[in-house]
C-alpha cells in the first residue's frame, strides 16, 4: 500500500555548485510511504507523517547551506562545533564559509541536486518511522514560475531565528509595475542582475579587493564569515530583509523612471514577500 503527501512543506536554503557558485534555492517536498496496513488499517497516521517530515526538513535543510561532502571541489575542517570550508569553482575562483555546525547540511553526495538531497534525506529519516513503513520516498520540486525570478543568498545577523545564518537563500519571483502596468522588461533585468547572487550588507563587510568581498559577523548562533568573488555579490547599504530588498529594487527602478509610479512585489521563496512603492 502507498501513502502519499504532496506539497508537504517548502525549504529555503543555499547550496554550493561547481559552476554557479553559491546558489539560493526553494524546493517543495513530497513524500510516498510504502508498507503494510497496521491494526488501524493504516500504513502510518498522516499526523505522524507530516509532523516527522516537517520537523526534520525544517531542522536539517531549511535555512542551511547544503554542502556535497564527496565533491573533489570541497575542503572542509571542523574545530569543535565550528565548520570552515573552501569551495573551488570551475573558473578557479573560491568561496570560503565558516559558521556553527547547525548552519550547514553535510550531504553525502558529489553534487547537490533534488535527487541527491532526496536520497540522503531518506537515509537520515528512515529510522524515525514505525516498522509498518517499509519504504520512504522523498522528492523535491521547484515552484513552476513562468516568468522572471532570481536566486539569491544572504544572511541577517540581527535576526533571532535561522535567517542569521550567513549563507542561506531563496528562489524568488519578482513583479514590477510602472504607472500601474506590469513591466516584463524591468522584471527580466532584475532576474538577470540577481542570477545566483549574494546580497551582502555593507555593515558586515570586513575587507575587499577587486576580486573578492569578505563578510563576517557575530550573531546569536555564533560567529559567521564568508568570502565570495566580487562579481557574484551585490553590496547594499541596508539589511537584506525582503522588505528592504523590495524597497531597494523600487528605488533603483524609480531612478531610471523618474516621472513614473513604481511598485515592486518582491518574493522571498514561495508565496510570501513584500510590496514597496517609489
Amino acid at each position: 500500500m502507498h501513502l502519499f503527501v504532496d506539497n508537504l512543506t517548502n525549504v529555503d536554503f543555499s547550496y554550493l555548485d561547481h559552476r554557479r557558485g553559491l546558489v539560493g534555492e526553494t524546493w517543495l517536498a513530497n513524500a510516498v510511504l510504502d508498507g503494510a496496513l497496521d491494526e488501524q488499517g493504516m500504513v502510518c497516521d498522516f499526523g505522524i507523517v507530516k509532523k516527522t517530515l516537517r520537523s526534520w526538513l525544517d531542522g536539517q535543510l531549511d535555512h542551511r547551506l547544503l554542502v556535497p561532502t564527496h565533491s573533489p571541489q570541497l575542503a572542509l575542517e571542523r574545530d569543535g562545533q565550528q565548520i570552515e570550508l573552501d569551495w573551488q569553482m570551475a573558473g578557479g575562483e573560491q568561496i570560503r564559509v565558516s559558521g556553527p555546525e547547525q548552519a550547514f547540511a553535510l550531504v553525502e553526495a558529489e553534487s547537490i541536486d533534488s535527487h541527491s538531497v532526496a536520497r540522503w534525506s531518506v537515509g537520515q529519516l528512515a529510522p524515525a518511522f514505525p516498522t509498518s513503513v517499509e519504504k520512504l520516498q522523498l522528492s523535491f520540486d521547484s515552484e513552476d514560475i513562468g516568468d522572471a525570478y532570481y536566486h539569491y543568498s544572504h544572511g541577517l545577523k540581527k535576526h533571532a531565528g535561522n535567517c542569521q545564518r550567513i549563507a542561506h537563500g531563496h528562489r524568488s519571483r519578482i513583479r514590477v509595475f510602472v504607472d500601474g502596468k506590469r513591466s516584463a522588461e524591468w522584471e527580466a533585468k532584475w532576474a538577470e542582475r540577481w542570477r545566483d547572487i549574494y546580497l551582502g550588507t555593507r555593515e558586515d563587510l570586513v575587507s575587499r579587493d577587486d576580486a573578492e568581498l569578505r563578510f563576517a559577523y557575530r550573531a546569536q548562533q555564533g560567529d559567521f564569515a564568508l568570502a565570495i568573488p566580487a562579481r557574484r555579490c551585490e553590496l547594499l547599504d541596508c539589511d537584506t530583509t525582503v522588505e528592504q530588498l523590495a524597497q531597494y529594487i523600487a528605488g533603483q527602478i524609480a531612478a531610471g523612471e523618474p516621472d513614473a509610479r513604481v511598485e515592486v512585489r518582491a518574493y522571498e521563496g514561495l508565496g510570501k514577500g513584500a510590496i514597496a512603492r517609489a
